[in-house]
């Protein structure tokens, strides 16, 4: 059975963000979801609303997809990590993603050079530092250095192991993944087909490379969902959304993949002049179909069942681009009272 989350950003400002956001995971997690998640950009982190849905929550995971694996330290990642843990319970996922390379050489001010490789040794010493109370942390590796000897008794973690997962699109970062990491943190791009003929397959392959089960490591899809009685406004959204992620060449694989090239480079040159209604012609229904879901409210039980079934977690959103937080906020509200407890429990 497929694990359903949503993704839970609270509109408001100072104080107010916060309790808002608290109060869609509550009523998420009444509603029977199974997680509440979060994510970072260069404005705001992923820790800090995570310690406030895990203090407003009793039940319910809580995770990231994403946070930026180069954004800390290792350290202070693991330090973050089990102070989290600790809070909730034991109900954490540390969805961890590198951004692309242009946000990972400006935004953070690293070399932006082989990120997979980079993934897979940020996640191995963060499973180091999580056994810190069993003795010092040495490694010395391409991108990470650290001696970490403590000075006085470090208590063991809440959990044995701490669940992470690796964000990836293409190919190689897909197969860090299956390397190290408990999970992948699927795109809102992903289609059945490029699961199936590119994802499963690099996801096997790291972990036939490090000699593991590719059962143990789990696949979480993120879904745009797109409701409206209005369903000409609701593919509006949706189009103008999924056509800012088309317009990078991040995609090109999967679009070739669907035979979609052409209509991808009407979508970028659609969005690159900023033209909306050129944007909404572009984008297909059947690329709208495989990527997300528009639908009216009493429908969006049977819409997400339609993609569940690919995923091992799917977690819930309104299209992630070009609502006002307060848009999004109330898109959040109509998703989580969409998804009753039983078309919850029968995903």
């Amino acid at each position: 059975m497929t694990a359903i989350g949503v993704n839970t950003f609270g509109a408001g400002f100072g104080p107010e963000r916060f309790t808002r956001g608290q109060a869609l995971a509550r009523r998420a997690e009444a509603a029977g979801f199974d997680s509440v998640w979060v994510g970072e950009l260069y404005s705001r982190s992923a820790p800090v609303p995570m310690a406030m849905l895990a203090a407003a929550t009793r039940r319910v995971a809580v995770g990231t997809n994403i946070a930026y694996g180069v954004g800390r330290t290792p350290l202070m990642w693991a330090a973050e990590a089990r102070d989290l843990d600790e809070l909730s319970g034991g109900r954490v996922i540390l969805g961890l993603g590198n951004g692309t390379t242009t946000m990972m050489e400006r935004w953070h001010g690293v070399d932006g050079s082989s990120p997979a490789v980079r993934m897979e040794e940020l996640v191995t010493v963060l499973r180091k530092l999580w056994r810190l109370h069993e003795g010092p942390v040495s490694h010395e590796g391409r991108f990470y250095r650290l001696d970490v000897r403590p000075t006085a008794d470090t208590p063991p973690p809440f959990r044995e192991r701490l669940p992470i997962y690796v964000a990836g699109v293409n190919p190689r970062m897909v197969e860090a993944a299956g390397r190290v990491s408990d999970g992948l943190v699927g795109h809102p791009m992903f289609t059945k087909a490029y699961i199936d003929d590119l994802v499963r397959p690099a996801l096997a392959k790291g972990a036939a490379h490090a000699g593991r089960d590719v059962s143990e490591i789990a696949v979480c899809g993120v879904l745009m969902c797109s409701v409206d009685d209005d369903l000409d406004a609701a593919r509006a959204r949706l189009a103008f959304a999924a056509a800012q992620y088309a317009a990078s060449r991040v995609y090109d694989r999967l679009f070739a993949l669907h035979g979609w090239t052409a209509e991808q480079a009407a979508i970028r040159d659609a969005v690159r002049a900023g033209d909306e209604p050129a944007i909404l012609a572009a984008m297909t229904d059947e690329i709208l179909d495989a990527v997300g879901v528009v639908c009216r409210p009493g429908d969006l039980a049977a819409a997400v069942a339609r993609h569940a079934a690919d995923y091992d977690h799917l977690v819930l959103t309104p299209p992630p681009w070009g609502l006002t937080p307060e848009a999004a906020e109330a898109a959040t509200v109509t998703l989580i009272d969409g998804m009753s407890e039983r078309s919850l429990t029968s995903a």
